[in-house]
């Protein structure tokens, strides 16, 4: 699978608004061709060049497409015009070739998303995963075409480089790129903007989204975790103390979500609720995540000042916390149990569905019905994979089918409650109206099969080998995450029970600091069964 390299620090955001009155009046005539000391680090043109604010990430090109595009500047290639508009404040924008301008700025100032230009947006706090991204990019680049540096060094030193390295250098100076302007004020630039890219690179669903809702809590809110309160500054016009505590909450949710790091094959049970952070289904996943846990009337509010925002970034933090941390309201969900198949594969669906299952015991205040029957509800869940991916095919996506994934849930936790075996318990809820489409899976045997063994292959006699000795909790007899550990008396402190090893347990923090109510529960419904 290709990689996207994260160019998006390389030209600065700015809003299209002309609300800056122009320090310097407009004369003689715009830049027909840019050349490649335009676009270093200190010039005056890179200097004043900008990304319209509500632009997408400029990460969509992989490796190759960058190496591509470099070769094709170098080798004179015919290249698009790069399309640029000038505001009244005298910077400028880019309407289309971003990513080719980005590209050609990458290579030039040694920055592939983890260099100088990119560590002072990110504030140094680049993720690892940018990291080692740009460390790949940088030596393949360098291995096939040679650095920027390489080339200005050639100009004066050819005995020091290659011969090709020096035969291009000596027509760097010659080549160029074309430019085109948009007229008008800041509308035109805007329609122009998107005219443009609707054309262009397939902007998806979740990103058309975003892009309409920039000024709105939501909008704010999953630009913000996404990136972990880091890079372009969106909510610039909050006040300072309101901005700060968006980056902090930002940055919680999305430990929350992607931390531990996902990375395939799995050979960990430690993994994400929410996946891996630089894939396509991440931003789509923060968004859905952000419409479940807020109330639907204020989604569509605009949020001038922050508030709403930092409303919608607490229930993020409340929810995902609630679902796996170490907070005591913390129910400590497996990922693995919860929103992964069985062959290490994320599910956003199931993530969707835990969420909406956690909101209704929530608004209920009914954890213990849950609690009573979890460690049996778990085992049904690793037993019938099949089954979430039924119902997605059945209702065609994720997010539309996360409502019915719940009842499923549901309708499972009271057939337990009800002392059904799980096979039982399957087959009357599959008999149902609501869940008559379920059938049972056919297995079938490749017809070719490999004889390397695939990820998923590899990811699934992991999964299977681990869970056998995998960490219960004490109290419930469900799955314990390295989240949410919680360290707890076997014999209570005030019934005499001491601090030693032998009378500690480990549990999720929600048995622990709810141990009183939970035990006589618990105990009450394996005698009655």
């Amino acid at each position: 699978m290709a990689t996207r390299v994260n160019l998006d620090a390389l030209i600065r955001r700015e809003d299209f608004d002309e609300t800056v009155a122009p320090t310097i009046p407009q004369q003689g005539k715009r830049k027909e061709t840019l050349s490649v000391t335009d676009l270093k680090k200190g010039e005056f043109f890179f200097g004043v060049l900008r990304k319209p604010d509500f632009q997408r990430e400029t990460n969509d090109w992989d490796s190759a497409k960058i190496l591509d595009l470099i070769k094709s500047f170098l080798c004179k290639d015919l290249i698009p015009a790069i399309i640029l508009w000038q505001s009244k404040s005298n910077l400028i924008f880019v309407i289309d070739g971003s990513h080719r301008l980005s590209a050609l700025a990458a290579w030039i100032n040694d920055d592939y998303g983890n260099g100088e230009i990119s560590k002072q947006f990110y504030e140094g706090k680049i993720p690892d995963e940018q990291i080692e991204i740009g460390d790949k990019i940088r030596v393949l680049i360098n291995k096939n075409i040679g650095s920027y540096s390489d080339h200005k060094l050639a100009v004066d030193h050819p005995d020091k480089v290659t011969p090709e390295i020096v035969g291009r250098s000596r027509i760097l100076g010659a080549v160029s790129l074309q430019v085109q302007w948009v007229e008008g004020d800041s509308n035109n630039a805007e329609n122009s903007f998107r005219k443009i890219n609707e054309q262009g690179v397939p902007i998806n669903s979740t990103e058309k989204k975003i892009l309409n809702a920039r000024r709105k809590p939501i909008g704010f809110a999953s630009r913000a975790i996404i990136r972990s309160g880091q890079g372009h500054n969106y909510w610039v016009d909050f006040n300072a103390e309101v901005q700060k505590s968006l980056k902090e909450q930002a940055k919680l949710v999305h430990e929350l979500l992607f931390l531990p790091k996902l990375k395939n094959p799995i050979k960990t049970l430690e993994l994400p609720l929410a996946g891996k952070v630089f894939s396509a289904q991440s931003l789509p996943i923060v968004w859905d995540f952000i419409r479940i846990v807020n109330p639907l009337d204020k989604i569509d509010a605009d949020d001038p000042d922050g508030t709403l925002t930092l409303n919608f970034l607490d229930n993020c933090k409340k929810t995902a916390q609630r679902i796996n941390s170490d907070d005591q309201s913390s129910l400590g969900l497996h990922p693995i149990v919860y929103v992964y198949s069985e062959n290490g594969r994320h599910k956003p669906a199931s993530l969707y569905a835990i969420t909406d299952l956690i909101l209704d015991f929530e608004k209920k205040k009914n954890f213990e019905d849950f609690i009573c029957v979890r460690e049996q509800f778990e085992k049904l869940l690793l037993e019938n994979d099949y089954i979430i991916q039924q119902i997605v095919r059945f209702r065609r996506s994720a997010i539309a089918s996360h409502e019915l994934i719940k009842d499923f849930y549901l309708a499972c936790i009271q057939k337990l409650l009800e002392k059904k075996e799980i096979p039982k318990a399957i087959a009357e809820i599959s008999q149902t109206n609501e869940f008559s489409f379920l059938t049972k899976p056919t297995v079938e045997s490749p017809s070719n099969p490999s004889k390397d063994f695939s990820r998923a292959v590899k990811s699934r006699a992991y999964i299977k080998s681990a869970l056998e000795g995998a960490v219960k909790c004490g109290i419930c007899g469900g799955y314990v995450h390295t989240n949410s550990v919680s360290i707890d008396h076997k014999t209570d402190k005030k019934f005499g029970g001491d601090a030693s090893a032998e009378n500690a347990q480990v549990t999720h923090p929600y048995c622990n600091s709810a141990k009183d109510k939970l035990l006589p529960l618990i105990a009450k419904f394996k005698v009655s069964s």
